[in-house]
């Protein structure tokens, strides 16, 4: 009898540990890099800012319109004069830790990323003052009006200006922090992480969201899932097979080459993350030889062909296209001034700016990514590309995460730096050129590669007091063609990203970020 009732009390405790785990609603999702890199401040890769939408919260945030609104913040004024800014926090925001977020918080985070983010050095640099009035309210003095102060405060591209507690927010800019304390809707389970295998986040069962709904960045980020499972998984083709047979959920970045077989996959959904699609760039090192030299850079875009980069990458119509535009075909700023020699290869050219340059066979650091498609096909464009115009090339092979570190070294080439490498941004981050780290030409403060022209830092200046809409177009086309003068860096084609998700899934947001917030599980499907 009792030997029965032990029998049957552990089946019954089983079975109510079934129906537990299977009540738990996880999400599981392919990521297109591993998470090696924590500080969405400290670097843009995509994938920590990801990291970041999901455990960390903004002041302000664009809608799917672009209009800029309140967040964390509960409202804002602006003074008749234009030069004071009051930003009443929301009551009840707190850390993951329990403790209340501040006005005090905040500052040091703005602070923090003002000396990283273009957009955020401009405000730092027109900022009379920045105090808390009290724990809930901030308030902003500018030295002169600025229009955009509140779009600043708002972004949604990279660096995002995420809110954390003041003593991680007062780490170095230019260090990593080590703390991952935020007040997003969701926590991360470090106990869980696993570098190179997987990352684990719960619900944040502390998070108020606000009451409209969720779009974009803004709006309400009510979390429908108990758990989201992160799995790095390099292969493409694995990753589609898991998707298929249900061992995972989403797919965030399906290779371009597997879209056909995912479109023909039952119960999967594939569609383009977002309208505007991605731009590929050849970022270049202005540090060190032989790019240094702007005959070495002009050589790059004589040797260039778009076309030849998005076929590597897809076949599928209507997927890519070339473009000559810094800020992005078909939007406000578009415009191909000087891009004559990007749009017209000519390989017996770029040899002759090559050697004009000074360049006598040094070895060329190409850094490789082999666990992003887009990227993988574009190295090996440009290593093949490279060595017809005689360029010593030396490609070196690594996985995204640990690029996104190496891009950091301003060390030579042969001490560990690098010279070239290619990467891709969001067209939403590029279509204003006060947003657009790529022509800031701001030297040390640049983006990686740190060009460093004064012609480009004046014209941005001027673009960021104009208010006259055809003054800035004149502006954006004056800055288009310095920077394809100067060659900051070499844009290779615009092309879409995909996402593919089980048709259990739904309400996901159209995004180039990955926003997990707003998804729901139908357990029957």
């Amino acid at each position: 009898m009792n030997r029965m009732l032990s029998t049957l009390i552990g089946t019954s405790v089983a079975t109510l540990l079934s129906m537990s785990a299977h009540a738990e609603s996880v999400l599981k999702v392919s990521v297109h890099a591993d998470l090696k890199n924590i500080d969405p401040i400290w670097t843009t890769a995509l994938i920590t800012q990801n990291h970041g939408a999901a455990i960390y919260d903004t002041l302000f945030a664009p809608d799917e319109n672009f209009q800029v609104r309140p967040q964390m913040a509960e409202s804002y004024s602006v003074s008749d004069n234009g030069l004071t800014y009051i930003i009443k926090l929301r009551q009840g925001l707190t850390w993951h830790d329990g403790s209340p977020v501040t006005a005090a918080d905040c500052i040091a985070s703005l602070e923090r990323w003002g000396k990283r983010d273009g957009m955020g050095q401009i405000l730092m640099e027109k900022l009379a003052k920045m105090e808390a009035v009290d724990d809930g309210t901030i308030k902003l003095t500018l030295k002169e009006p600025w229009a955009m102060t509140i779009q600043a405060l708002g972004k949604d591209t990279a660096n995002v200006p995420f809110m954390m507690p003041a003593h991680i927010a007062k780490t170095d800019a230019f260090k990593q922090i080590e703390e991952m304390t935020g007040s997003g809707p969701f926590k991360i389970i470090k106990d869980e992480w696993v570098p190179g295998v997987r990352v684990i986040y719960t619900k944040n069962q502390d998070y108020v969201p606000r009451a409209e709904p969720a779009s974009n960045l803004s709006g309400g980020k009510t979390v429908h899932i108990d758990r989201l499972e992160w799995h790095y998984i390099p292969d493409a083709a694995t990753a589609l097979n898991a998707l298929q047979a249900g061992e995972i959920d989403m797919i965030e970045n399906l290779a371009a080459d597997l879209v056909p077989q995912a479109q023909d996959a039952p119960g999967v959904t594939v569609e383009t993350t977002d309208k505007l699609g991605w731009q590929a760039w050849m970022v270049i090192n202005h540090l060190h030889p032989p790019f240094d030299n702007v005959k070495a850079r002009q050589a790059l875009q004589h040797m260039a062909d778009q076309a030849t980069y998005q076929l590597a990458n897809s076949s599928i119509p209507n997927s890519w296209r070339t473009c000559p535009a810094f800020f992005v075909c078909e939007t406000p700023y578009a415009d191909g001034s000087g891009a004559e020699r990007l749009m017209n290869q000519d390989l017996e050219a770029a040899k002759r700016l090559m050697k004009e340059s000074g360049y006598a066979g040094e070895p060329v650091v190409l850094l490789h990514p082999t666990d992003i498609p887009q990227l993988h096909s574009a190295t090996l464009v440009t290593a093949n590309l490279l060595r017809k115009i005689d360029v010593n090339v030396d490609v070196q092979a690594m996985d995204w995460s640990t690029l996104t570190s190496r891009r950091a070294e301003k060390k030579s080439p042969e001490d560990g730096g690098w010279n070239l490498f290619h990467t891709a941004w969001p067209a939403t981050a590029l279509m204003n050129p006060l947003v657009h780290n790529g022509v800031s030409g701001s030297c040390d403060k640049a983006w990686f590669g740190w060009p460093c022209d004064q012609q480009l830092q004046d014209l941005r200046a001027k673009f960021s007091s104009e208010s006259d809409p055809e003054n800035l177009v004149v502006l954006a086309r004056q800055m288009q063609a310095r920077a394809m003068e100067y060659v900051t860096y070499v844009p290779v084609g615009q092309y879409f990203f995909f996402r593919a998700y089980r048709d259990n899934v739904s309400g996901v947001i159209p995004s180039v970020v990955s926003y997990f917030w707003n998804i729901e599980m139908d357990a029957k499907k």
